[in-house]
């Protein structure tokens, strides 16, 4: 089943790094997922989240205010 993953953030090097962390991770593993970055303000607030970035997969939060390494997205995306 193909994942859904998002990392909203405005942009700040935090939120990039996480983003390229997320991409190295789905090639790493070859999970079949859908990577979006957020990064309007008014779509991040849907979220209700306060703390970038966030990393969203299929619109459960797995980590916030921190950049997750690609060890850790890859658990996330194989278990």
């Amino acid at each position: 089943m193909k994942k859904h993953i998002k990392v909203l953030g405005p942009g700040c090097a935090k939120c990039k790094t996480t983003y390229n962390n997320v991409v190295e991770a789905v090639k790493q593993t070859g999970v079949d997922a859908d990577v979006i970055k957020i990064e309007d303000i008014e779509e991040m607030m849907k979220y209700n989240v306060l703390t970038t970035p966030v990393l969203l997969i299929d619109d459960v939060v797995k980590v916030k205010g921190r950049v997750a390494d690609i060890n850790e997205i890859k658990t996330f995306l194989t278990t």
